[in-house]
């Protein structure tokens, strides 16, 4: 097992001077490489500047900010920079409609302002080891995917107990990579006292809404500032009023030197999750059923709630976090299908797949590891496909139904009701008064009513009718097949439908009554139903599995000294390239940067285009100061060639020196395909310039006070 480990480790050293500008590189690794192949495509740090464990480095600046996206401490008091989307949620949650700071921003002009967010957390990187040797000695004698996973699970559990010892503020877990080929232990520090400093309107943070989403030129300032606070010995701590701010190991230098054509950039962040080594039948699965079923169920229910949000802004502030997360999946997978298309994708890997079996074709040995690898994976895919069919649709349609979802929630309360403990039911109903007030503060019940009845109906239209849940026999049997009867029935006498009805249940909760809510059934149907499709799709999984991991494996033997780097998995990653404008289509040439006359000539009447009258006065003044480039503009987005993905959001780009120069915040249309396969002429990560963000702090929000904690190079 230890020649595997050092195979791919020599693997790597060779891929990574192959393809400087494509790929995610796990940081420990990068100490291992030839220094050369960075130095020439213009670092100017050394490899233990980025990553070390015995000194302050980049990495210490850098932190999961929220559990999905990127951040990075931009002060020696630990102030934070992420971008607005990332922060959209909270900032959502923390509004009022006398206090809409999504609409109309928000700056702390000192520290007693700074607003307590409370569930928010910021995770940093303590270090990362390989422990792909001690992995493989325990599952060498494992013969099913099962056995394989348990002794995994247990075998990890100890070597990060061991890890964080009696470290109370330290966590660890390991993950695997290259599909189970090789692992890592991730150990972290987590703060939970975070506070809401600062944000522009969306009018600023989100300008061009879902229509500029995933689109270049763009012209948006992504951004928001939170601030980290610790107790006096600079630990993590919950909140409390005596909390100082963080002290960072490590913070960074702002610049303000912009860039040009061809510079180096890095960005060191937290990509969620790639499909690089996904075979033609997985990407056909990706298409068809993940993709298709999520566009068509997410545009009727965005079109519900976008026709709430506008009629009435109390709806608009409600359901501004629901509606972005979900269209910005919605508009991710229409681009991915289109381009999946125009790519020629499928073929290309099905050419691929080719290749390796010709390669393995030669060799015994080979035929004897990775013979069966492709039409495996194949089998396991088409194995799926019709459970994968109905569990997606009833992801998307039916467990998106608010008022169920939340029914659904009283699970794990029917057998404490059962059990009838009152000092334990009690115990949990105060468990719930956070939970159940935040989403009846962020509830409008006749969107959500139309939701219902729209999504009811649509599963019905696609789903036959012996692979629906059993409520819909309920539908049948007592409303005669009638979706808008039977929905207006389980509002009229849930008591998850409105707070007092919710709160009159809890003064006198017992069992049966939870068992005959009508949005309990429905939650009890849709579970039992998510669960019986699992045990039927688990063979196939574990198949599939085992499979990839043996296609993966292959792939890497038959591609030594080629670029071949593990898939995003949600741990911190390096990837580097260059300013690289590109060429969308004939004829056609997009620059590497916006400025903000472009800002001015979006303005539309339209809600997304709309330019704050404040912007608009300071721009065409023209007062930009030490922040305009050299022609005299006030610099906005720009764009380069690196390679991210979703929970690279936030994540700080940086130049030859390592300092900040902008925020990335988006992929372009015509590579949304990039999950799965790169494409080196036309992927470009979109950031928003860092001049942009400290003008619209200072210029336009008057907090120049937190500029001026920041370490500014000019």
């Amino acid at each position: 097992m230890k020649k595997i480990s050092l195979f791919i480790g020599a693997l790597l050293l060779t891929f990574f001077s192959a393809i400087a500008d494509e790929g995610m590189w796990l940081l420990p690794l990068i100490q291992k490489l030839n220094s050369d192949a960075l130095k020439k495509a213009g670092l100017q740090l050394s490899a233990e500047d980025i990553y070390s464990i015995n000194k302050s480095s980049l990495k210490d600046a850098i932190l999961v900010f929220g559990g999905g996206c990127t951040a990075e401490v931009i002060s020696k008091e630990g102030l934070v920079l992420t971008n607005h989307h990332c922060g959209y949620g909270t900032i959502q949650r923390l509004s009022s409609m006398e206090h809409n700071y999504l609409k109309d921003g928000f700056w702390a002009m000192t520290r007693e302002e700074e607003i307590p967010a409370p569930g928010l957390s910021v995770t940093f990187l303590d270090r990362m080891e390989d422990v792909s040797d001690q992995i493989n000695e325990a599952i060498k004698d494992c013969t099913t995917e099962s056995e394989r996973n348990k002794v995994i699970a247990v075998t990890g559990e100890e070597i990060s107990k061991i890890a964080v010892g009696d470290n109370k503020y330290l966590r660890a877990r390991v993950v695997s990579i290259y599909g189970g080929n090789m692992f890592y232990l991730v150990v972290t520090k987590t703060y939970n006292d975070i506070r809401f400093v600062g944000a522009p309107p969306s009018s600023i943070g989100k300008y061009g809404g879902d229509t500029d989403n995933w689109i270049w030129p763009r012209h948006t300032g992504d951004f928001s500032v939170f601030r980290i606070y610790a107790d006096q010995e600079n630990n993590p701590a919950p909140y409390d009023i005596s909390n100082q701010p963080y002290s960072p190991v490590k913070h960074l230098t702002v610049s303000l030197a912009g860039m040009k054509e061809g510079d180096f950039h890095m960005i060191i962040g937290q990509p969620g999750r790639t499909t690089r080594f996904m075979t033609s039948t997985e990407v056909g699965e990706q298409r068809d059923i993940t993709n298709a079923i999520t566009i068509s169920a997410r545009t009727i229910r965005q079109d519900i709630m976008q026709e709430d949000m506008l009629a009435d802004p109390k709806v608009q502030l409600q359901y501004a976090s629901k509606y972005s997360g979900s269209s910005n999946y919605w508009k991710k997978y229409t681009g991915m299908n289109q381009t999946f298309d125009k790519l020629d994708v499928a073929h290309r890997r099905a050419q691929e797949e080719m290749a390796f079996e010709s390669w393995v074709e030669t060799d015994p040995s080979r035929m004897e590891k990775y013979g069966t690898a492709v039409s495996d994976i194949s089998n396991a895919v088409k194995g799926r496909r019709d459970i994968r069919y109905v569990q997606t649709h009833i992801s998307e349609a039916l467990m998106n139904l608010e008022l169920v979802g939340f029914a659904g929630q009283m699970l794990r309360f029917l057998p404490i009701l059962e059990k009838g403990d009152q000092t334990e039911i009690q115990d949990f109903i105060e468990t719930l008064k956070p939970a159940y007030t935040r989403f009846f503060e962020n509830y409008n019940q006749p969107t959500d009513f139309k939701v219902c009845i729209a999504m009811i109906q649509h599963f019905a239209n696609k789903v036959t009718v012996d692979d629906r849940p059993t409520f819909f026999q309920i539908i049948r049997d007592d409303f005669n097949n009638s979706v808008e009867d039977f929905v207006h029935n389980m509002f009229d006498k849930s008591f998850f439908a409105t707070q007092d009805k919710f709160e009159a249940f809890l003064q006198n909760p017992s069992a049966e009554a939870l068992k005959a809510d009508p949005a309990y059934i429905v939650s009890t149907s849709i579970t039992r139903k998510m669960s019986a499709l699992m045990i039927a799709s688990a063979p196939f999984n574990e198949q599939l599995a085992k499979a990839q991991r043996t296609y993966i494996g292959g792939v890497l033997e038959m591609n030594q000294g080629k670029a071949l780097y593990p898939d995003a998995n949600s741990t911190l990653r390096l990837t580097y390239g260059h300013v690289k404008s590109y060429m969308p289509r004939d004829a056609v040439e997009y620059k590497f940067y916006t400025t903000h006359r472009g800002v001015l000539e979006k303005e539309d009447f339209n809600f997304e285009f709309e330019v704050h009258p404040r912007l608009k006065e300071l721009m065409k003044k023209g007062e930009f100061g030490r922040y305009a480039n050299q022609n005299g503009e006030l610099p906005v987005c720009f764009i380069n060639n690196l390679d991210i993905t979703n929970g690279n959001s936030g994540s700080p780009v940086l130049n030859a020196k390592g300092e900040i120069i902008g925020c990335a915040f988006d992929g372009n249309w015509e590579a949304m395909s990039g999950d799965v396969i790169f494409e080196p002429e036309l992927q470009r990560c979109i950031s928003v310039d860092i001049r942009y963000v400290l003008w619209v702090i200072e210029v336009f929000g008057g907090a120049g006070h937190l500029v001026r904690e920041m370490t500014i190079a000019e």
